[in-house]
């Protein structure tokens, strides 16, 4: 089964970084006000450049001077089931701690995506 983390980033920004364990790499978002918890929230999603899957366990502070450099804690892991994908959205059930339930990522514009769940 496929798995996912999010980081909570303390870089310039407070932000919080899902990453999708699918194509054998991590795809990512930044979601700056985390991914939501409860249904009817809609949450901004950033993709960003895919990271190595050895980064599902990384926790650590990434040095000044460096790209994303601050403080990076795992705020939530597990593993999803792949509903359903194509180029402008992705359908998955997340099996976590803090994320667990149906969740929709709908690309809106360029790498603009938006985030929510739609039930437990």
């Amino acid at each position: 089964m496929p798995r996912f983390v999010v980081h909570k980033h303390a870089a310039r920004a407070l932000h919080y970084d899902l990453r999708l364990e699918l194509d054998s790499v991590l795809k990512s978002w930044a979601v700056p006000k985390g991914p939501p918890e409860t249904s009817g929230v809609k949450r901004l999603a950033v993709a960003v450049d895919d990271h190595a899957l050895d980064y599902i366990d990384f926790e650590g502070t990434i040095p000044e001077g460096q790209y994303g450099a601050g403080k990076v804690e795992i705020w939530d892991k597990g593993t999803f089931d792949l509903a359903n994908r194509t180029e402008t959205t992705i359908s998955l059930v997340f099996h976590g701690k803090r994320l667990e339930g149906d969740y929709h990522l709908i690309r809106i514009k360029d790498k603009n995506w938006l985030i929510f769940k739609t039930r437990k």
